[in-house]
């Protein structure tokens, strides 16, 4: 489950920024944006996020937004599974709205040619540049579906041949390889073994990516300081504070709904 709560964290960043509008289900005044293309029958880890919200309200009614929760879930699902630990800024509010355009526009998909330098590549993003690369980082755990990296089986020059990189014992490889947070990502993809084409592209997109993998792909201590610093630019884009919002007492619905 730790690479679902980390990718719910990207998933609800990336639309309106970091509000915990991806939480919220379908209502008479809501679309739902788990019914997007991105999310619908993928993203998962609400039960979870549920279980928490319970825990705290019955501790601190009214106090832990959900969109900390969500900020709080990426950063220890990061640790348990041997990423870096990093302190969480905290004090964002809950939306009161969800965005099914939103999250359908401005979360790259997996055949996206390269992925932008900030989400839906707008003046809400403070990440880099730099920053980009390390974040995708993020899928040296979890696992995706055939329908997200099949185009991969074959090579991109639309031949319809087979990738020989992506062999057999490779996959084998995989099976057996415990799952740990760390640079093999990027040692993959200078291996040209990328799974998603978004992966691959990190490595053929600029000279600026490329040294980037090689750096990551070298030194495993630097990414994942990286990794910290990029999750904590993200967590702070356009976050609802003040009066802005509220503090839901059920992730899944607004307040009095």
């Amino acid at each position: 489950m730790a690479a679902s709560l980390v990718r719910l964290h990207f998933h609800d960043c990336f639309v309106k920024g970091c509000d915990a509008s991806v939480l919220l289900d379908s209502s008479p005044s809501i679309v739902s944006e788990k019914l997007s293309n991105p999310n619908r029958n993928s993203i998962r880890g609400f039960d979870v996020v549920d279980e928490i919200k319970a825990a705290l309200e019955r501790e601190c009614p009214s106090t832990v937004s959900c969109a900390d929760i969500l900020a709080l879930a990426a950063r220890d699902s990061t640790v348990l599974t041997g990423g870096p630990n990093w302190e969480v800024p905290l004090g964002r509010r809950d939306s009161r709205s969800a965005s099914l355009s939103g999250s359908n526009n401005n979360i790259p998909a997996p055949t996206t040619p390269s992925p932008p330098s900030s989400p839906s590549s707008s003046s809400r993003a403070s990440t880099s540049s730099t920053s980009s690369p390390s974040q995708v980082g993020s899928h040296t755990i979890g696992m995706s579906r055939c329908t997200s990296f099949r185009q991969r089986l074959y090579n991109q020059t639309g031949n319809g041949l087979a990738d020989f990189t992506l062999d057999a014992s490779y996959a084998a490889q995989l099976r057996t390889r415990p799952a740990g947070f760390d640079n093999s990502y990027f040692r993959n993809i200078l291996a040209a073994r990328g799974l998603l084409s978004s992966d691959q592209v990190l490595y053929t997109r600029s000279a600026a990516t490329r040294r980037l993998v090689r750096l990551y792909a070298r030194n495993n201590a630097h990414f994942l300081r990286q990794f910290a610093r990029s999750m904590i630019k993200m967590s702070a884009i356009s976050p609802l504070t003040g009066a802005r919002g509220e503090i839901r007492r059920n992730c899944r619905r607004v307040n009095n709904s």
